[in-house]
């Protein structure tokens, strides 16, 4: 892997960044600003071209600043889920950005430099690089979950992520002080070249303490007690961003630490893992049975989540990579088809409480049926992807003789089952309470279907897409 400087390698995130800087400017210095049609055009063009500029890097395999980037297969899936996931989240925030026409360009303008942060943040191969795109990304989420700023919820939000957040990189970064101090090294590949094969105490300090600074980025347990106040007090388009691309880069940075960096230290962070994994998906669970807000309940939800992907994490191997890597495409279709239905439906009868959707199905079919479909593949019941996603996440911690881990699991998942039926029984079996008055959006439509249609396709199409994810795999593993 050669590490020459080559601005080319950088090419999808110099694109987003360069879209970004037009629609603030160009918002900042047309007489009344940008309309919504040039905002999102512009969006568009910046991500088009980001994700072509992504795909011409997919056999790229090389490093580039002195190794602080690395540009391989790994690399450039995440890159193009973030970009995907943010193409979606615009097009279903058209009447979110309708309510605050002034800010529209701020608001798409911040979405994409957090983006780019998330996307050198699945490259990063080095320490220093790993904590500046991780709080790049921190800030500008932070800004997006206080966007209404006169409403207490929101200010709230944006609050408690910035000063959990802060105090997370603090931990963060005292592992990596550890760590670099114990090496001497802060590129990833040559700190795995000064670690021995028997971690010291002060090794297995860093490693844990690193372990919870990706942690509170994941909302795994103990580090999730952001998660739901966040989720629901952040504008919905900002919380269906945010469980998905920012999470998917919190395991893609994690992994690469600890896959890379650590290798000697396996068995012990690997228990680590697990013993989080089992914690995450049962506090997430057990929590999400009590909720009566749709935002919150989604909350604990990707919490469980969380909790089933570190069970891939865990297994510490090829093919436990190459699930998580498709539990974390299941995951993101899934996810932000839950919350642009919540959207669509918020939309429509101004409230969030569970309690609200029933009788959804008369009003609204479509909706029903999506978030139906979508909740369903959180749960992991078939044809859907979130039941093949468990299933290859289940089957790579069962050959690493993690069987008691698998167990736990799936008593999780039939847990949830619980929560996750009694939404789909208010829409379907109880008769309907609140009108849904607000009209159809084509663009909440699009975005909507686009991803009920990844939900079945995933599933249907399972060992096709899976192959994708061990190659991708395979190149971290290189």
């Amino acid at each position: 892997m050669t590490t020459d400087i080559d601005l080319t390698l950088l090419g999808p995130e110099l694109a987003l960044i360069a879209a970004a800087s037009a629609i603030i400017l160009g918002d900042a210095f047309v007489p009344r600003g940008l309309g919504r049609y040039a905002t999102l055009t512009l969006a568009a063009i910046g991500i088009v071209t980001a994700e072509a500029l992504a795909v011409s890097l997919l056999n790229a395999n090389r490093s580039t600043f002195g190794g602080a980037l690395a540009i391989d297969g790994y690399a450039v899936y995440f890159k193009l889920l973030f970009l995907a996931a943010t193409a979606i989240v615009l097009l279903a925030s058209t009447t979110f950005l309708d309510a605050l026409p002034r800010y529209r360009a701020e608001f798409v303008g911040l979405l994409l430099f957090a983006t780019t942060a998330l996307m050198l943040l699945a490259s990063a191969a080095e320490l220093i690089t790993v904590f500046v795109a991780l709080e790049m990304s921190s800030l500008s989420i932070a800004f997006l979950s206080a966007w209404h700023k006169r409403a207490l919820r929101s200010t709230e939000a944006g609050l408690k992520f910035f000063l959990l957040s802060a105090m997370s990189s603090a931990v963060l970064l005292y592992g990596m002080a550890l760590l670099y101090g114990l090496t001497g090294q802060t590129r990833l590949d040559a700190i795995a070249r000064e670690v021995s094969s028997a971690p010291s105490p002060a090794l297995l300090l860093a490693l844990t303490m690193l372990l919870a600074g990706f942690g509170f980025k994941v909302s795994a347990v103990p580090f999730q007690m952001w998660t739901p106040d966040v989720y629901e007090g952040a504008p919905t388009p900002v919380t269906a961003y945010l469980s998905v691309a920012s999470k998917a880069a919190g395991f893609a940075v994690a992994i690469r630490v600890f896959q890379t960096a650590l290798p000697a230290a396996q068995a012990d962070w690997a228990t680590l893992f697990a013993a989080l994994a089992a914690a995450t998906m049962t506090v997430g669970n057990v929590v999400a049975l009590v909720q009566v807000n749709i935002k919150r309940m989604l909350a604990y939800s990707s919490i469980a989540q969380a909790g089933y992907i570190l069970v891939g994490v865990a297994a510490a191997s090829e093919r436990g990579l190459a699930a998580v890597l498709f539990y974390v495409l299941a995951y993101t279709a899934t996810n932000l088809a839950a919350f642009i239905a919540v959207i669509a439906i918020t939309d429509r009868t101004g409230s969030e409480r569970i309690s609200d959707l029933r009788g959804l199905h008369q009003t609204a079919p479509w909706l029903a049926f999506a978030l139906g479909v979508s909740l369903l593949s959180l749960a992991g019941l078939p044809p859907f992807a979130g039941f093949f996603a468990k299933l290859y996440v289940f089957w790579a911690a069962a050959e690493s003789d993690l069987i008691w881990l698998v167990l736990v699991a799936v008593v999780n998942s039939a847990a949830s089952l619980y929560y996750y039926a009694q939404v789909i029984h208010d829409m379907y079996m109880a008769p309907p309470e609140v009108e849904a008055a607000a009209p159809w959006v084509p663009s909440l439509a699009v975005s909507l279907t686009v991803c009920v249609a990844g939900v079945l396709l995933l599933g249907v199409l399972s060992g096709f897409f899976f192959g994708i994810q061990d190659v991708a795999a395979r190149t971290l593993a290189r």
